[in-house]
């Protein structure tokens, strides 16, 4: 493939995982509303798959790709087989789709099946294309592996959670496979992803960047070695771990907020007023409040056996929906939308990873009222998402949907707000 084909292909690529992620994020969001507005069973038990296998495989398999090969350029990226990334898991979403409607759990294996072999392809491309040494090298790619690998088990997740469905009594499949462990499992690559992303485009490029180094490489060990530890107690249900675990967590957290808001402050004084900066920082804020309800959600666990439907004594339930969707909509989804306000730019700008690769990536790539309808868009974002956990507080679920509609237009709004920049 010659070089100016390729770098069509890439853009091309890019263009299409924007306008596809966002709409996906969109139907999730609108699917919630509708099913908290109706009631609808059906709307209700759809919209957390929608969102974690939609967006979960989209943004792993093509944007932290993107993000990999921008610092490891031997990860080339090949459009066709991206695109064929993208056929599968639309054709996934298609066949949960079916799953949930027509109650056939061993369609939902089937899916994780497809899932498991179309995320074992870069994985092994990655790890015969890299060394160990060279991976550990970079502290960015250790968080963006990683998540890669994070992806495969929650997919392995889906189809066990398929099997054990079609076959309860299925004795190989262990007790803690529910569809409460593979929502939880599969939260955990995405937000691996967006500290790698920080520390690419915020720390390492700072004054003090082998100070910054070294903390990024020890907050690594500390979250991806807290998170995998905490699901270990949570099966042992070991109430004192989950409580210190999850306080050291919060209190990484509170260091991550407060010195990217210092950074933030210092990157606005001296250069311009970045969007996607600040929906890096909205995420933060919203992880520190995950992490907030997360304790609550533990306090209240002591005594329920893992698994147990609902996780929550019934009027503690707004704490549960509320850690969760603090999570999903508010640290996740901000900070991959200020991610993509970075990310396809970059790439659309010069038709390949060459602007991710250099300082540039954090220049004024996009026009000025690109910028100013985004921080517009963040406010909508927040209130909305502020809406949504009250509503939960409340128990009003004419609130719920209202926010969630409006949310997930505000989603949407990225695709029409960067739509002159993708077709330029």
């Amino acid at each position: 493939m010659n070089q100016s084909l390729h770098d069509g292909g890439l853009s091309h690529v890019a263009s299409l995982f924007l306008s596809l992620v966002i709409t996906v994020i969109t139907v999730a969001s609108f699917a919630g509303a509708a099913g908290a507005a109706t009631g609808n069973a059906f709307l209700l038990k759809i919209h957390p798959y929608i969102f974690f296998i939609g967006f979960g495989n989209l943004a792993i398999l093509i944007l932290n790709r993107y993000l990999t090969a921008a610092i490891y350029p031997q990860l080339k990226i090949d459009p066709t087989k991206q695109l064929r990334y993208i056929y599968t898991v639309l054709l996934a979403l298609g066949m949960i789709t079916v799953a949930v409607a027509m109650d056939w759990p061993l369609l939902k294996a089937l899916t994780g099946l497809l899932l498991v072999g179309v995320v074992s392809l870069p994985l092994l491309e990655i790890f015969t294309t890299l060394s160990i040494p060279t991976i550990w090298k970079e502290v960015s790619v250790r968080y963006y592996i990683f998540d890669v690998i994070f992806l495969l088990v929650a997919n392995i997740g889906l189809l066990t959670l398929g099997i054990k469905e079609a076959f309860p009594d299925f004795w190989i499949i262990p007790f803690f496979v529910t569809q409460s462990s593979y929502f939880l499992g599969s939260s955990f690559p995405l937000s691996i992803s967006v500290m790698g992303f920080l520390y690419t485009y915020a720390w390492s490029r700072s004054s003090k960047r082998e100070l910054a180094k070294r903390l990024f490489s020890l907050w690594f060990y500390i979250f991806v070695g807290g998170v995998l530890f905490f699901l270990i107690v949570i099966l042992l249900e070991d109430y004192i771990s989950m409580m210190l675990i999850s306080h050291l967590l919060s209190f990484g957290v509170m260091a991550l907020l407060g010195s990217f808001a210092i950074y933030l402050h210092n990157f606005f004084k001296s250069k311009f007023h970045h969007p996607a900066l600040a929906f890096l920082l909205s995420g933060l804020s919203l992880l520190l409040a995950t992490s907030a309800y997360g304790i609550m959600n533990i306090y209240f666990l002591k005594g329920i056996h893992f698994g147990t439907v609902p996780p929550l004594p019934f009027d503690r339930m707004w704490i549960y929906h509320s850690h969760t969707h603090a999570a999903l909509l508010g640290w996740i989804t901000f900070s991959f939308i200020g991610m993509i306000y970075i990310v396809i730019p970059s790439i659309i700008s010069s038709n390949s990873l060459d602007t991710l690769r250099s300082d540039s990536a954090l220049s004024a790539l996009l026009e000025t009222g690109v910028m100013r309808r985004a921080f517009k868009q963040l406010t909508i974002l927040l209130l909305a998402a502020t809406a949504i956990l009250l509503a939960f507080f409340l128990n009003n679920n004419m609130l719920l949907a209202g926010a969630g509609f409006v949310f997930g237009g505000a989603v949407y709004y990225v695709t029409i707000n960067l739509r002159q920049t993708i077709t330029r």
